[in-house]
């Protein structure tokens, strides 16, 4: 690579320094090939400024790790992964990372898709979220889709992710891009691909997008072109106001006890927080729209601030991104306490016990539950359940769906983890004229009322909690009433998840043995409980340990293990697709909250033990 680039090949050696470095690891040249590259800076940048690869910034970052072999070992060991879910990493120069080069060969590589699929006159909406480099990523991939000749609809500034999944479908785009890395540290970005009917990338488009992506081996082939010249060739466009009035009519349509909300709308009491995100001005404008009129926001988290300075990471899962809220839930003497991540499409719960004058938190199975009893229990009261109705819920996810469904006599449909199977089961819906959307969910507080996003959303989430939170306050009960009414009637199932951080070239080896040594030797318990069957959705088996029958999942190949355990119990392990971690999700069911809560802690204890 240093030859050809003493020779004035740049092409090579663009090609060279940002995809295959790995040739350097075990080499003394290593410092000095990094010194040459960023010597030829004045030649290469002259020459070629788009692809200018050492500009001070990235010259700067390059020299101060150019010590640190780990380091540059884990910024240059492999390319930064498009995967079924996108991008997701560290912001930084380096393939393994997010920079505008991986967010441009991504690009590329769905414009060729797209093209091939004869789509470009549909155009593409983008959104972006309030992290480093979000509007920056966003801007060069319209550009990047507008000089290959697809129109873009770019947001004028950060938007909810749901908004644009309804932005897909209500611009009729062939595809959608949203830069975010949800709840992830202030580190990472993220570039997520919707299709269009609005949910994230499924086969076959999925693949055929990574394969795609996967061809393009030289940065110089990536096309681009000037701002202005794209407005002016109509292709570069830019959206706001119009399509946020258009979603929160969308949301709007959901409500289903307005008069609830008129009635107690001067006394509930709301807290919320967008976590330095986009949910700010959305869930503010909806929640006053209704009526509400007691909505108190967390003012040190209230403006979008991509360093996330109150919280480690804004993770609606963490008990530390509500500390704010909850002080702030005290002073107000709040009923509810809400929390929406950085893009907006999770939902974190406490709800206040009247009787202690504590606030509970709410997992995701919990506020999913208790928002999928009400929903479906009002669309029964109102109008009558659908002869084809279903709920629709991920293999993680809490058996109390199941309860829920047989009470009310709906279909209970199972989708992998990831929203956009539950999206990919609302289209299904549409195209074969057979079944109804009625609710879904996920452990990880996510769920989608109505069918105007194929998204998780977290704005209409906070909505319905809010009006569910006004109905059982008509009827002098709180939501954490409703919650125990819930476990009186369908059994006091408790959820956890125990997640286990493996970072690394040697993290990722250490996830794939765990993974392989629990699929070749199944084990006969898990603690007390008895395994009675294990999935393997990489196999496509669900194997009955008692009988030995085994017979398909029926779902797609993934990286899955599942065990139906003794007393309603269960346990399913999976590497996360977003993070270096190993993820075990169990279940239990008990007679009482203490019973549930302390046979879960057991289980816990006993995956952590099979782990070491």
């Amino acid at each position: 690579a240093v030859e050809e680039v003493e020779e004035g090949n740049l092409d090579g050696y663009a090609q060279y320094f940002e995809i295959h470095p790995t040739s350097y690891f075990d080499s003394d040249t290593q410092t000095n090939y990094l010194s040459h590259a960023m010597a030829c800076e004045a030649n290469f940048s002259e020459e070629m400024p788009e692809w200018n690869l050492n500009s001070e910034e990235t010259k700067k970052e390059l020299l101060e790790i150019k010590d640190d072999e780990k380091e540059i070992e884990d910024r240059f060991y492999k390319e930064l992964e498009f995967g079924t879910a996108g991008l997701r990493g560290v912001i930084g120069a380096g393939t393994n990372r997010m920079n505008k080069y991986t967010v441009g060969k991504a690009t590329q590589g769905l414009a060729n898709f797209i093209k091939k699929e004869k789509g470009e006159n549909k155009g593409v909406a983008i959104a972006f979220d309030s992290r480093r480099m979000s509007p920056e990523f966003g801007k060069r991939a319209a550009l990047i889709l507008n000089a290959n000749g697809i129109k873009t609809y770019l947001f004028d500034s950060l938007r909810p992710t749901p908004e644009l999944s309804f932005a897909v479908r209500e611009l009729k785009c062939i595809a959608g891009i949203v830069i975010t890395a949800s709840h992830n540290p202030p580190e990472y970005n993220g570039y997520k691909v919707y299709w269009e009917d609005g949910a994230q990338i499924t086969p076959p488009h999925d693949t055929g997008i990574m394969a795609e992506v996967k061809a393009v081996t030289d940065f110089a082939t990536l096309k681009t072109m000037d701002k202005d010249e794209a407005v002016k060739a109509g292709l570069y466009n830019v959206i706001g106001a119009d399509i946020d009035d258009k979603y929160i009519a969308a949301l709007k349509k959901q409500v289903k006890h307005q008069d609830c909300i008129d009635a107690v709308q001067k006394d509930l009491k709301i807290v919320y927080t967008p976590l330095h995100g986009t949910g700010n001005i959305p869930a503010r404008r909806i929640l006053r729209e209704l009526g509400f009129e007691n909505v108190y926001v967390v003012p040190e988290q209230e403006l979008p601030d991509g360093e996330f300075p109150t919280v480690s990471y804004p993770n609606p899962e963490a008990a530390e991104a509500f500390e704010l809220a909850l002080k702030l839930a005290k002073e107000k003497d709040a009923d509810l306490v809400l929390a929406t991540d950085p893009d907006a499409d999770r939902l974190g719960v406490y709800v206040k016990d009247d009787k202690t004058g504590e606030y509970i938190t709410l997992t995701g199975n919990m506020s999913g539950c208790l928002l999928a009893d009400y929903e479906i229990s009002q669309i029964k009261e109102l109008n009558g359940l659908p002869e084809d109705g279903a709920l629709i819920k991920t293999i993680v996810t809490t058996n109390m769906a199941d309860a829920i469904a047989e009470y009310y006599g709906v279909k209970l449909i199972e989708v992998l983890t990831g929203f956009k199977y539950i999206g990919q089961q609302i289209l299904r819906f549409e195209q074969s004229g057979k079944g109804e959307y009625l609710f879904g969910f996920e452990e990880s507080y996510g769920c989608l009322i109505g069918t105007h996003a194929r998204d998780k959303d977290a704005i209409v989430a906070t909505m319905a909690l809010c009006e569910a939170a006004a109905y059982y306050k008509t009827k002098n009960m709180t939501l954490w009433d409703a919650m125990i009414a819930m476990y009186e009637k369908y059994g006091y199932y408790k959820d956890g998840i125990q997640s286990i951080t493996l970072k690394g070239i040697e993290g990722l080896a250490k996830i794939q043995e765990i993974l392989d040594t629990l699929r070749n030797n199944t084990p006969e318990k898990f603690g007390k409980y008895k395994v009675l069957s294990a999935r393997d959705y990489k196999k496509d088996t669900i194997k009955d340990m008692v009988t030995g029958e085994v017979k398909p999942t029926g779902l797609p190949s993934s990286n899955v293990l599942y065990y139906d355990l003794e007393d309603n119990a269960w346990l399913c392990v999976r590497p996360s697709g977003t993070e270096p971690k190993i993820k075990f999700y169990i279940g239990v069911r008990s007679n009482s909250l203490e019973s549930s809560e302390k046979q879960e802690e057991e289980l816990k204890k006993e995956v952590l033990k099979l782990v070491e």
